[in-house]
Protein backbone atom coordinates (compact mmCIF):
# COMPACT_ATOMS: atom_id res chain seq x y z
CA UNK A 1 0.00 0.00 0.00
CA UNK A 2 1.37 3.55 -0.79
CA UNK A 3 0.79 5.92 1.26
CA UNK A 4 2.38 9.64 1.80
CA UNK A 5 2.80 9.07 5.30
CA UNK A 6 2.82 12.96 7.19
CA UNK A 7 2.50 11.71 10.98
CA UNK A 8 5.41 11.00 12.04
CA UNK A 9 4.53 12.38 15.69
CA UNK A 10 1.91 9.65 15.45
CA UNK A 11 4.13 7.11 15.02
CA UNK A 12 7.15 7.26 12.01
CA UNK A 13 7.57 4.15 10.09
CA UNK A 14 9.31 1.05 11.12
CA UNK A 15 12.97 0.71 9.46
CA UNK A 16 13.54 -3.01 8.18
CA UNK A 17 16.04 -3.48 10.68
CA UNK A 18 13.56 -2.57 13.65
CA UNK A 19 10.49 -4.98 12.02
CA UNK A 20 13.50 -7.78 12.28
CA UNK A 21 14.64 -7.73 15.47
CA UNK A 22 10.55 -7.51 16.74
CA UNK A 23 10.12 -10.73 14.22
CA UNK A 24 13.15 -12.56 15.02
CA UNK A 25 12.34 -12.76 18.82
CA UNK A 26 8.69 -13.35 18.51
CA UNK A 27 9.53 -15.94 16.20
CA UNK A 28 12.64 -17.78 18.77
CA UNK A 29 9.88 -17.44 22.08
CA UNK A 30 7.50 -19.10 19.71
CA UNK A 31 10.38 -22.00 19.03
CA UNK A 32 11.82 -22.07 22.72
CA UNK A 33 9.52 -19.73 24.99
CA UNK A 34 9.44 -16.42 26.13
CA UNK A 35 11.55 -17.22 29.23
CA UNK A 36 14.55 -18.89 27.40
CA UNK A 37 14.10 -16.78 24.06
CA UNK A 38 15.08 -13.59 26.62
CA UNK A 39 17.47 -15.54 28.63
CA UNK A 40 18.87 -16.38 24.85
CA UNK A 41 18.68 -12.92 24.09
CA UNK A 42 20.35 -11.54 27.33
CA UNK A 43 23.43 -9.82 25.75
CA UNK A 44 20.82 -7.77 23.25
CA UNK A 45 18.52 -7.25 25.79
CA UNK A 46 21.27 -5.34 27.92
CA UNK A 47 21.97 -3.47 24.07
CA UNK A 48 18.50 -1.65 24.67
CA UNK A 49 20.22 0.45 27.48
CA UNK A 50 23.39 1.52 25.53
CA UNK A 51 21.68 2.38 22.36
CA UNK A 52 19.14 4.95 24.44
CA UNK A 53 22.05 5.99 26.34
CA UNK A 54 24.15 6.38 23.43
CA UNK A 55 21.20 8.24 21.93
CA UNK A 56 20.32 10.78 24.71
CA UNK A 57 24.24 11.05 26.46
CA UNK A 58 23.71 9.44 29.37
CA UNK A 59 25.05 6.02 31.00
CA UNK A 60 23.34 2.72 30.68
CA UNK A 61 22.46 2.38 34.46
CA UNK A 62 20.35 5.56 34.24
CA UNK A 63 17.57 4.13 31.32
CA UNK A 64 14.45 2.26 32.12
CA UNK A 65 12.17 0.34 29.84
CA UNK A 66 8.48 1.45 29.59
CA UNK A 67 5.66 0.10 27.71
CA UNK A 68 4.77 3.88 26.77
CA UNK A 69 6.08 7.38 27.37
CA UNK A 70 3.01 8.61 29.74
CA UNK A 71 4.10 4.85 31.85
CA UNK A 72 7.07 6.26 32.07
CA UNK A 73 5.75 10.30 33.32
CA UNK A 74 3.53 9.06 35.90
CA UNK A 75 6.14 6.34 37.15
CA UNK A 76 8.90 9.79 37.12
CA UNK A 77 5.70 11.13 39.30
CA UNK A 78 4.83 8.31 41.49
CA UNK A 79 8.48 8.74 42.57
CA UNK A 80 7.95 12.37 44.24
CA UNK A 81 6.95 13.10 47.53
CA UNK A 82 4.87 15.80 47.01
CA UNK A 83 3.52 17.46 50.13
CA UNK A 84 0.05 19.70 50.56
CA UNK A 85 1.24 22.64 49.22
CA UNK A 86 3.92 22.21 47.36
CA UNK A 87 4.25 23.63 43.17
CA UNK A 88 4.80 22.10 40.19
CA UNK A 89 5.65 24.66 37.82
CA UNK A 90 4.95 23.85 34.14
CA UNK A 91 4.16 25.65 30.77
CA UNK A 92 1.08 26.29 28.99
CA UNK A 93 2.08 24.00 26.38
CA UNK A 94 2.74 20.55 28.20
CA UNK A 95 1.74 17.53 26.62
CA UNK A 96 -2.32 17.30 27.61
CA UNK A 97 -1.99 13.79 29.69
CA UNK A 98 1.02 15.59 31.69
CA UNK A 99 -1.39 18.52 32.94
CA UNK A 100 -4.16 15.86 33.48
CA UNK A 101 -1.53 14.25 35.81
CA UNK A 102 -0.95 17.13 37.27
CA UNK A 103 -4.68 18.03 38.15
CA UNK A 104 -5.10 14.72 39.54
CA UNK A 105 -1.78 15.56 41.97
CA UNK A 106 -3.81 18.65 42.99
CA UNK A 107 -6.97 16.79 43.69
CA UNK A 108 -5.33 14.29 45.65
CA UNK A 109 -2.52 15.72 47.12
CA UNK A 110 -2.97 19.61 47.29
CA UNK A 111 -0.08 20.23 45.05
CA UNK A 112 -0.20 23.81 43.33
CA UNK A 113 -0.04 23.89 39.66
CA UNK A 114 1.10 27.00 38.05
CA UNK A 115 1.92 27.84 34.61
CA UNK A 116 4.66 30.23 33.02
CA UNK A 117 3.50 32.53 30.33
CA UNK A 118 4.57 32.57 26.73
CA UNK A 119 5.94 35.04 25.22
CA UNK A 120 4.22 37.22 22.68
CA UNK A 121 6.01 35.14 19.81
CA UNK A 122 5.33 32.15 21.30
CA UNK A 123 7.26 29.71 23.81
CA UNK A 124 7.62 29.65 27.59
CA UNK A 125 9.11 33.41 28.45
CA UNK A 126 12.10 32.14 30.35
CA UNK A 127 12.69 35.50 32.32
CA UNK A 128 8.87 34.76 33.69
CA UNK A 129 9.67 31.69 34.69
CA UNK A 130 12.73 32.82 36.71
CA UNK A 131 11.23 34.59 38.62
CA UNK A 132 8.42 32.11 39.32
CA UNK A 133 10.90 29.65 40.45
CA UNK A 134 12.44 32.43 42.75
CA UNK A 135 9.10 32.95 43.69
CA UNK A 136 7.42 29.60 44.25
CA UNK A 137 10.48 27.30 45.13
CA UNK A 138 9.20 24.54 43.00
CA UNK A 139 9.14 20.93 44.24
CA UNK A 140 9.16 19.82 40.35
CA UNK A 141 9.46 22.36 37.31
CA UNK A 142 8.50 20.20 33.74
CA UNK A 143 8.35 21.14 30.25
CA UNK A 144 7.59 19.28 27.07
CA UNK A 145 10.35 19.69 24.71
CA UNK A 146 7.81 19.80 21.83
CA UNK A 147 3.92 19.91 22.24
CA UNK A 148 2.11 17.72 20.58
CA UNK A 149 0.15 20.48 19.03
CA UNK A 150 1.96 22.84 17.57
CA UNK A 151 5.95 22.66 16.13
CA UNK A 152 7.13 24.84 19.41
CA UNK A 153 10.43 23.66 20.05
CA UNK A 154 10.59 25.12 24.04
CA UNK A 155 13.66 26.09 25.45
CA UNK A 156 14.41 23.15 27.26
CA UNK A 157 17.96 23.23 28.11
CA UNK A 158 17.90 27.23 29.01
CA UNK A 159 14.88 26.08 31.75
CA UNK A 160 16.94 23.35 32.59
CA UNK A 161 19.94 26.63 33.25
CA UNK A 162 17.58 28.44 35.96
CA UNK A 163 16.40 24.58 37.58
CA UNK A 164 20.26 24.12 38.47
CA UNK A 165 20.92 27.58 39.85
CA UNK A 166 17.47 26.97 41.94
CA UNK A 167 18.41 23.20 42.68
CA UNK A 168 14.78 22.96 41.59
CA UNK A 169 14.09 18.88 40.44
CA UNK A 170 13.60 18.81 36.61
CA UNK A 171 11.46 16.77 34.33
CA UNK A 172 11.51 16.77 30.67
CA UNK A 173 9.03 15.13 28.03
CA UNK A 174 11.00 14.45 24.85
CA UNK A 175 8.65 12.43 23.04
CA UNK A 176 8.84 14.32 20.05
CA UNK A 177 12.49 15.72 19.38
CA UNK A 178 13.46 12.25 20.33
CA UNK A 179 14.79 10.88 16.54
CA UNK A 180 13.78 14.39 15.28
CA UNK A 181 16.65 16.29 17.05
CA UNK A 182 19.77 15.56 18.99
CA UNK A 183 18.76 15.24 22.56
CA UNK A 184 21.17 15.34 25.70
CA UNK A 185 20.37 15.32 28.96
CA UNK A 186 23.45 16.92 30.33
CA UNK A 187 22.91 19.96 28.35
CA UNK A 188 19.34 20.14 29.15
CA UNK A 189 20.00 19.52 32.51
CA UNK A 190 17.36 17.05 33.09
CA UNK A 191 16.94 15.19 36.42
CA UNK A 192 14.17 12.77 35.06
CA UNK A 193 13.29 12.53 30.74
CA UNK A 194 10.69 10.48 29.47
CA UNK A 195 10.15 9.38 25.71
CA UNK A 196 8.74 7.14 23.32
CA UNK A 197 10.14 4.75 20.57
CA UNK A 198 6.66 4.69 18.09
CA UNK A 199 6.94 8.72 16.54
CA UNK A 200 10.54 10.10 15.23
CA UNK A 201 12.41 7.43 16.29
CA UNK A 202 10.66 4.94 14.39
CA UNK A 203 10.09 2.07 16.78
CA UNK A 204 7.62 -0.16 17.36
CA UNK A 205 4.49 0.87 19.52
CA UNK A 206 4.02 0.35 23.50
CA UNK A 207 7.03 0.81 24.00
CA UNK A 208 9.01 4.15 25.69
CA UNK A 209 11.84 5.06 28.08
CA UNK A 210 12.63 7.11 31.58
CA UNK A 211 16.20 8.76 31.84
CA UNK A 212 17.14 9.41 35.79
CA UNK A 213 20.35 11.20 37.08
CA UNK A 214 22.65 10.04 38.78
CA UNK A 215 21.38 12.42 41.57
CA UNK A 216 17.40 11.17 41.71
CA UNK A 217 18.82 7.45 42.13
CA UNK A 218 21.32 8.67 44.79
CA UNK A 219 19.09 10.50 46.96
CA UNK A 220 16.54 7.68 46.92
CA UNK A 221 13.91 8.66 44.47
CA UNK A 222 11.45 5.35 43.70
CA UNK A 223 8.28 4.63 42.54
CA UNK A 224 5.08 4.61 44.50
CA UNK A 225 4.68 0.79 43.92
CA UNK A 226 8.17 -1.17 43.06
CA UNK A 227 8.36 -4.75 41.82
CA UNK A 228 10.70 -7.69 42.17
CA UNK A 229 12.39 -6.46 39.59
CA UNK A 230 12.68 -3.05 40.75
CA UNK A 231 13.63 -4.38 44.44
CA UNK A 232 14.84 -7.08 46.37
CA UNK A 233 12.66 -8.60 49.15
CA UNK A 234 15.36 -8.44 51.83
CA UNK A 235 13.40 -9.31 55.04
CA UNK A 236 9.51 -9.91 56.04
CA UNK A 237 9.36 -5.91 56.50
CA UNK A 238 11.83 -4.50 54.57
CA UNK A 239 12.86 -4.51 50.46
CA UNK A 240 15.81 -2.59 48.90
CA UNK A 241 15.54 -0.95 45.31
CA UNK A 242 18.04 -1.44 42.62
CA UNK A 243 20.85 0.63 42.57
CA UNK A 244 20.04 1.42 39.30
CA UNK A 245 17.16 3.03 37.33
CA UNK A 246 15.73 -0.69 37.06
CA UNK A 247 13.64 0.70 40.29
CA UNK A 248 11.68 2.05 37.36
CA UNK A 249 10.74 -0.90 35.64
CA UNK A 250 8.67 -3.84 35.75
CA UNK A 251 9.52 -7.36 35.66
CA UNK A 252 7.35 -8.04 32.81
CA UNK A 253 8.96 -7.07 29.30
CA UNK A 254 8.03 -6.89 25.96
CA UNK A 255 11.43 -8.14 24.79
CA UNK A 256 10.59 -8.09 20.85
CA UNK A 257 9.69 -4.33 21.57
CA UNK A 258 12.77 -3.67 23.00
CA UNK A 259 14.97 -5.33 21.26
CA UNK A 260 13.06 -3.20 18.25
CA UNK A 261 13.46 -0.16 19.85
CA UNK A 262 17.04 -1.10 20.55
CA UNK A 263 17.28 -1.45 16.47
CA UNK A 264 15.51 1.98 16.53
CA UNK A 265 17.86 3.62 18.42
CA UNK A 266 21.13 2.28 16.60
CA UNK A 267 19.43 2.87 13.07
CA UNK A 268 18.78 6.62 14.09
CA UNK A 269 22.37 7.24 14.73
CA UNK A 270 23.88 5.44 11.55
CA UNK A 271 21.02 8.02 9.78
CA UNK A 272 23.06 10.58 12.17
CA UNK A 273 20.72 13.12 14.46
CA UNK A 274 22.43 15.98 12.79
CA UNK A 275 21.33 15.51 9.20
CA UNK A 276 17.74 14.15 10.47
CA UNK A 277 17.62 17.75 12.69
CA UNK A 278 18.43 19.65 9.62
CA UNK A 279 16.10 17.64 7.11
CA UNK A 280 13.05 17.13 9.03
CA UNK A 281 12.18 20.87 9.95
CA UNK A 282 13.68 22.01 6.44
CA UNK A 283 10.47 19.73 5.21
CA UNK A 284 8.53 21.14 8.03
CA UNK A 285 9.19 24.50 6.84
CA UNK A 286 8.83 23.95 3.34
CA UNK A 287 5.38 22.59 4.37
CA UNK A 288 3.90 25.78 6.51
CA UNK A 289 5.10 27.68 3.69
CA UNK A 290 3.23 26.48 0.84
CA UNK A 291 0.00 25.87 3.32
CA UNK A 292 0.56 29.43 4.65
CA UNK A 293 -0.54 31.09 1.16
CA UNK A 294 -3.32 29.03 1.20
CA UNK A 295 -6.85 31.26 1.30
CA UNK A 296 -9.00 29.67 3.62
CA UNK A 297 -6.37 28.30 5.49
CA UNK A 298 -4.17 29.35 8.53
CA UNK A 299 -0.86 27.92 9.97
CA UNK A 300 -1.03 27.73 13.69
CA UNK A 301 3.05 27.39 14.59
CA UNK A 302 4.38 30.22 16.60
CA UNK A 303 7.97 30.61 18.42
CA UNK A 304 11.14 31.09 17.94
CA UNK A 305 11.96 27.54 16.83
CA UNK A 306 9.76 25.28 14.90
CA UNK A 307 10.12 21.74 14.11
CA UNK A 308 8.85 19.16 12.32
CA UNK A 309 4.96 19.34 13.33
CA UNK A 310 2.81 21.72 11.22
CA UNK A 311 -0.91 22.49 12.18
CA UNK A 312 -3.14 24.29 10.51
CA UNK A 313 -6.54 25.57 10.41
CA UNK A 314 -9.12 25.65 7.83
CA UNK A 315 -12.62 27.03 6.65
CA UNK A 316 -15.82 25.20 5.97
CA UNK A 317 -14.66 22.47 7.66
CA UNK A 318 -15.32 19.54 10.42
CA UNK A 319 -12.48 17.74 11.52
CA UNK A 320 -13.24 14.27 10.80
CA UNK A 321 -14.70 15.24 7.49
CA UNK A 322 -11.56 17.14 6.87
CA UNK A 323 -8.90 14.28 7.69
CA UNK A 324 -10.99 11.48 5.86
CA UNK A 325 -10.96 13.42 2.91
CA UNK A 326 -7.18 13.91 3.38
CA UNK A 327 -7.39 10.03 3.91
CA UNK A 328 -9.00 9.57 0.48
CA UNK A 329 -6.01 10.95 -1.15
CA UNK A 330 -3.47 8.71 0.74
CA UNK A 331 -2.26 11.28 3.11
CA UNK A 332 -1.59 10.27 6.85
CA UNK A 333 -2.73 12.69 9.31
CA UNK A 334 -3.42 13.84 12.29
CA UNK A 335 -6.47 15.61 14.11
CA UNK A 336 -5.73 17.71 17.07
CA UNK A 337 -8.65 19.48 20.13
CA UNK A 338 -8.78 22.23 22.02
CA UNK A 339 -9.22 19.18 24.70
CA UNK A 340 -5.48 18.76 23.76
CA UNK A 341 -4.24 22.40 24.32
CA UNK A 342 -6.71 24.43 26.47
CA UNK A 343 -4.31 27.41 26.72
CA UNK A 344 -2.46 27.17 23.18
CA UNK A 345 -6.13 26.13 21.06
CA UNK A 346 -7.35 29.19 23.36
CA UNK A 347 -5.50 32.10 22.79
CA UNK A 348 -5.51 30.75 18.85
CA UNK A 349 -9.28 30.17 19.07
CA UNK A 350 -9.17 27.12 17.40
CA UNK A 351 -11.27 24.27 18.39
CA UNK A 352 -9.54 22.11 15.94
CA UNK A 353 -6.86 21.89 13.57
CA UNK A 354 -5.28 19.23 11.32
CA UNK A 355 -1.53 17.87 12.12
CA UNK A 356 0.82 17.18 9.34
CA UNK A 357 4.54 15.75 10.45
CA UNK A 358 7.12 14.89 7.68
CA UNK A 359 10.00 13.07 8.52
CA UNK A 360 13.46 12.92 6.85
CA UNK A 361 12.28 9.81 3.96
CA UNK A 362 9.48 12.03 3.27
CA UNK A 363 10.10 13.55 -0.27
CA UNK A 364 9.87 17.16 -1.46
CA UNK A 365 7.53 15.66 -3.60
CA UNK A 366 4.82 14.44 -1.08
CA UNK A 367 5.35 17.41 0.39
CA UNK A 368 4.04 19.80 -2.08
CA UNK A 369 1.72 16.68 -3.02
CA UNK A 370 -0.14 17.48 0.57
CA UNK A 371 -0.37 21.47 0.15
CA UNK A 372 -1.80 20.58 -3.34
CA UNK A 373 -4.43 18.50 -1.58
CA UNK A 374 -5.29 21.11 1.07
CA UNK A 375 -5.54 23.55 -1.71
CA UNK A 376 -7.83 21.50 -3.27
CA UNK A 377 -9.82 20.92 -0.46
CA UNK A 378 -9.53 24.38 0.76
CA UNK A 379 -11.30 25.64 -2.58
Amino acid sequence: MNVNHLNNAGCGLMATPVLTAVLDHLNLEAAIGGYEAAAARAEEVRGFYAQIAALINARPENIAFSGSATHAYATALSSIPFEPGEVILTTRNDFVSNQIAFLSLRKRMGVRVVHAPDLPEGGVDLDAMAALIREHRPRLVSATHIPTNSGLVQPVAEIGDLCRDADALYLVDACQSVGQYPVDVQRIGADMLTATCRKFLRGPRGSGFLYVSDRVLAEGYEPLFVDMHGARWTAPDRYEPAPTAARFEEWEFRYATLLGCAAAARYAQQVGLAAIAERTPALAARLRSGLAGLPGVRVLDRGAELGALVTFAIAGWRPEPFKAAMDARGINSALSHREFAQFDFTEKDVDWCLRLSPHYYNTEEEIDEAIAAVADLAA
